[in-house]
């Protein structure tokens, strides 16, 4: 959305405060209710089971549903946004901790929970680094194919580090990369555990099954409470079923970071707030209203880094837009982060009333949410039809998937965002010259893009070739430079050689509609004086083609 107004004119707040908020109507208090109870029995489970992805107790994914998403409603620009974790951030925080030989689990929580503190402290600094320099744009660029080669890399290596513990193994993979997961596969086979495996199937089919014919239901949600129930009802745990970790109850502390791992961190810590960033706003803008504010990249990454740096201090993963519960939000009749604060008040009592009761799921239960959620970001079908459409597109996100398949997630990031900056660069590096104008042996030629060091070489050689080029010779190119808002010395120098080198076939180089912004450095330049001198500077293209007819 556009920038808002310093203050919120009926309540005397700042505007950056409660955005969401401006102009709410008090008819909308009971659709954010049921949309933030709606959410929330989507993402209380979904971000206790995305925990595990990572190797950490259940109880990070619930706080994750806490401070972040208090933080976030406060500050965000997204009426019907739910942040908390995602199946790709919980990925990426996994091979981060992995890659960073932070030993995660039961044995090793407190170790490892300092070392979170620590990499979603940086996510946040990472993300308000990117308002301060306002590189929202910069990172809103990553094309689509770069982030369906990612999520089909998440897709695949979350789903097959699932498959061990729907089948009875206690060991836990994730992090350690798609082959690593299937090994795992291969070694649980000799301990299936058949209640185990009945159990996985049931709660997979029944997701399935509530998602195709009851969508508004909580299927996620009502496969953790049968889970529970069969675990409280029966003897499945004398059979073999494995349970979760013991939950304790009580709310988020703060907590210190442990800064022995910091730079081995770093890396990671980049890759995860270039994706929370990306899913946040990818999320934000696909369930906007039209009617809603647009959608600003600088608010919210303002509010992402803001929402990382407080979760951190109190010891969550972190966090983004996540887009199954900011659906069920949107579609459930949100009108303002009021919705976001009921999910948090839900999760809120989660944690103070209902940890002995969660200590009662089954891992199967919970690895069956995970590996639903992340099947659905293996888009196959969607990689076939981009090969009919776009190869380009189709090998771009074939690569990054098999890059994150192979070399691990981290390295498929940090391809795609090279790959974007590679296109981007390419697609300024070509020459937008369109003629404008022709009176006798004079030609006008308006220069499409700016120029800058890396393009400054193309366009000089298009423009000599186009001077060149015509069924009818010149000798005056009126250059129309009305996009060239920033000069630099490379450019200037770059204008001087074209200058030149159109000299040497005969031809008069003219500038016409410089930008004053660019003129404050040109008029420096022996070489642009010498040109504004000789009247070869023009404050029109239809001056510039008066001039030479002269």
């Amino acid at each position: 959305m556009c920038a808002a107004m310093t203050t919120a004119p009926a309540t005397g707040r700042p505007a950056w405060l409660l955005p969401t908020l401006a102009g709410y109507r008090r008819r909308w208090l009971g659709k954010d209710v049921a949309a933030g109870l709606s959410a929330g029995a989507v993402v209380v489970p979904q971000a206790m089971a995305y925990a595990t992805v990572a190797n950490l107790p259940v109880e990070v994914g619930l706080y994750t549903c806490i401070v972040p998403m208090i933080v976030y409603a406060l500050l965000g620009g997204s009426r019907a946004m739910s942040v908390s974790t995602t199946s790709t951030i919980a990925t990426l925080t996994a091979t981060t901790l992995v890659s960073a030989g932070v030993a995660t689990g039961a044995d090793n929580a407190e170790d490892a929970l300092g070392s979170l503190v620590t990499l979603t402290l940086l996510v946040g600094v990472v993300l308000l680094a990117a308002r301060l320099l306002r590189l929202g744009s910069l990172v809103e660029n990553i094309s689509d194919a770069t982030v369906l080669g990612l999520k089909i890399g998440v897709g695949a290596t979350v789903a097959v580090g699932q498959l061990p513990k729907l089948l009875g193994e206690t060991g836990n993979v994730s992090g350690e990369g798609f082959f690593s997961g299937l090994a795992a596969v291969g070694r649980a086979w000799d301990s299936v555990n058949g209640v185990t495996v009945a159990l996985s199937a049931a709660s997979i089919l029944a997701i399935i099954l509530l998602k195709a014919f009851a969508p508004r239901a909580p299927g996620a949600l009502i496969v953790v409470v049968a889970g529970i129930l069969i675990v409280a009802l029966t003897s499945a745990r004398d059979a073999g079923l494995q349970l979760i970790d013991p939950v304790p109850s009580g709310l988020p502390v703060p907590t210190l970071p442990d800064l022995d791992k910091l730079g081995a961190l770093v890396p990671g810590a980049l890759a995860i707030a270039v994706m929370v960033f990306m899913e946040t706003a990818a999320v934000a803008k696909g369930i906007r209203k039209p009617a809603d504010p647009m959608i600003d990249s600088d608010t919210e990454l303002l509010a992402a880094g803001a929402a990382n740096i407080a979760g951190g201090m109190f010891g969550t993963m972190p966090a983004a837009g996540g887009f199954s519960q900011s659906a069920v939000n949107e579609g459930a009749g949100a009108r303002s982060q009021l919705a976001g604060l009921v999910t948090v008040a839900l999760a809120v009592a989660v944690a103070l009333f209902l940890g002995p009761v969660l200590s009662l799921l089954p891992q199967a239960t919970l690895a069956a949410v995970v590996f639903v959620a992340v099947v659905g970001l293996i888009q196959i079908p969607t990689l076939v039809r981009w090969a009919r459409i776009s190869p380009r597109d189709f090998w771009i996100a074939s690569v990054v998937a098999a890059v994150g398949l192979t070399a691990g997630l981290l390295a498929a990031v940090g391809l795609g965002v090279v790959l974007t900056l590679v296109l981007v660069l390419r697609e300024l590096n070509i020459p937008k010259l369109d003629v404008t104008g022709r009176r006798g042996a004079t030609l006008a030629v308006h220069l499409g893009r700016g120029l800058y060091t890396a393009n400054a070489l193309e366009n000089e050689r298009a423009i000599v070739a186009l001077a060149t080029a015509q069924d009818e010779p010149i000798d005056t190119l009126v250059l129309d430079v009305e996009r060239l808002e920033v000069v630099t010395m490379t450019v200037l120098s770059a204008l001087e050689d074209l200058d030149r080198d159109l000299a040497g076939q005969g031809v008069e180089l003219h500038l016409a509609r410089l930008p004053g912004s660019a003129l404050d450095v040109a008029k420096h330049v022996p070489w642009y004086q010498g040109l504004a001198a000789a009247g070869r500077v023009h404050e029109s293209v239809e001056d510039g083609l008066a001039a030479a007819a002269d």
